[in-house]
């Protein structure tokens, strides 16, 4: 008897002794001072969670609770990469200045997209590619294109909204969104190839938000063969630019593929090479249409529901409007006089950010407010939770374009952050605001509109509204 009660200590000590040892090992080998938060299930993570809650419109509301939950700083799993959650100003000017942090989209939106974007390149590379979309963003090169948009615009609602009692907001600005930007970024104007191509396109943005399984009648495979189709056609658009080009048939500033073609580095070499060329086309067709279609569209829907503001809009175009002839297209210098409709729209942008969110991937060990975050991790940041915080933004669900008024505000830096911040801030604002204003002037004028449904829902439904035609649209001669 006491021989077997020896073997059970010394069993008892032995097992004692192993568990001590691996949960030591284990201990030691998960990095201390971690955010909260769970990592979730093996492989899965939350990953279904992020992705169902993007694609159903409520990814701010999946990261608040986790917010409410964890605090400003919480750690989750996403697409197998352990990701930490970082909101509020500080965490915001964290990532926008911090050289540890590369930006690196998820490697299936690299396999739609392409590798060479401007969202995947990172120091002299950014900065070489970042320089040669700015020589066509900049505004002295927006300048020339505010006529084609304007015509574009008036075209689009004579044919689209006039006449009619009832049309739904979001599709229709994706559509005139797509035809302004397939225009003056491809030289695409409207027909069965741009159909063709919007089309897809938008079996391009579903995998984005496509649970990432390439099998057969999969959202992600559709995607995945939109963006071969897609790839061909601009890689042929090049090649026939870059042949014109050569001929001197063709101007380097017609649209950004002939812009990106034409510039040269010191030794007279095309500054970036094809394949840079067709990927940052790519992403600028689906970031160009996207977010300015999202961001017209909601201010349609605050707009009807904030009688002052859109009769001061009014105003404020009757004005530029009275000062032109008929049909007479709108200038750069008509823009610049549009400072409460752009108001209006960064104060959509504050509500309403256009996209759910963006990551960083650490290149190293780093620390935030105390936590540790492991070299590989990603980080990602919102806008929407520093947009709606009461510290900063008094009454932050109150839509008051007032708050942009002051040139100097007093809210911390990073906390408006719609375009994101820093040396990767969205290069296509001034873009953006051009077509925002151009399509904003005209849909003011001469249409009045109710919501079908209630705001909340209205999104979900491509955003139906009641129309009411004010004045009658004239269409120049082409």
């Amino acid at each position: 008897m006491d021989y077997y009660l020896l073997k059970v200590a010394a069993l008892t000590v032995t097992a004692s002794a192993i568990a001590i040892h691996l949960l030591t090992r284990a201990r030691k080998s998960r990095p201390a001072n971690l955010p909260p938060g769970s990592l979730g299930p093996p492989v899965i993570g939350q990953t279904l969670g992020v992705l169902r809650a993007a694609r159903t419109n409520s990814g701010n509301r999946w990261i608040q609770d986790r917010v409410d939950r964890y605090g400003p700083v919480w750690k989750a799993s996403v697409l197998r990469t352990p990701t930490v959650f970082l909101t509020g100003p500080a965490a915001n000017k964290f990532i926008f200045f911090n050289s540890a942090l590369r930006a690196r989209t998820p490697r299936s939106f690299r396999r739609i997209f392409g590798d060479k974007s401007i969202v995947d390149m990172h120091g002299e590379d950014h900065r070489r590619i970042r320089g040669a979309l700015m020589e066509f963003l900049k505004p002295d090169m927006l300048k020339l294109y505010v006529g084609r948009v304007d015509a574009k615009v008036r075209h689009h609602l004579r044919d689209n909204w006039h006449g009619r009692t009832t049309v739904r907001v979001l599709p229709l600005m994706k559509r005139l969104t797509f035809d302004v930007v397939s225009a003056l970024l491809l030289g695409i104007e409207t027909g069965a190839v741009r159909d063709a191509l919007v089309d897809d396109f938008r079996r391009m943005v579903e995998g984005v938000f496509a649970v990432p399984v390439d099998l057969p009648f999969t959202t992600f495979r559709r995607s995945l063969e939109a963006s071969r189709r897609a790839r061909r056609l601009l890689e042929g658009i090049t090649r026939d630019k870059k042949a014109m080009l050569g001929l001197g048939k063709a101007s380097p500033s017609s649209d950004l593929i002939t812009r990106l073609l034409s510039l040269t580095d010191g030794n007279g070499e095309q500054l970036l090479t094809d394949e840079e060329i067709v990927d940052n086309g790519m992403f600028a067709l689906v970031a160009g249409h996207d977010t300015t279609s999202m961001l017209m569209a909601s201010m349609v829907r605050h707009l009807a529901s904030d009688p002052a503001a859109l009769a001061a809009m009014v105003q404020e175009h009757e004005e530029i409007a009275r000062n032109k002839a008929e049909g007479e297209a709108l200038t750069w210098e008509d823009l610049s006089k549009m400072k409460l409709t752009w108001r209006v729209a960064q104060e959509t942008l504050r509500i309403d950010p256009p996209f759910f969110g963006n990551v960083r991937t650490t290149l190293e060990d780093i620390e935030f407010d105390g936590y540790r975050i492991p070299k590989g991790w990603q980080v990602f940041w919102t806008a929407k939770v520093t947009h709606m915080d009461p510290k900063i933004f008094h009454e932050p669900a109150q839509f008051d374009p007032s708050r942009f008024e002051s040139q100097s505000p007093v809210t911390p830096p990073c906390s408006f952050v719609a375009f994101g911040g820093g040396p990767r801030i969205c290069p296509a604002i001034e873009f953006t605001k051009m077509e925002t204003l151009v399509t904003m002037h005209y849909l003011v004028r001469h249409f009045r509109w109710i919501l079908c449904c209630n705001p909340v829902l209205s999104p979900l439904h491509g955003l139906p509204i009641e129309l009411d035609h004010r004045t009658s649209l004239y269409i120049r001669p082409e």
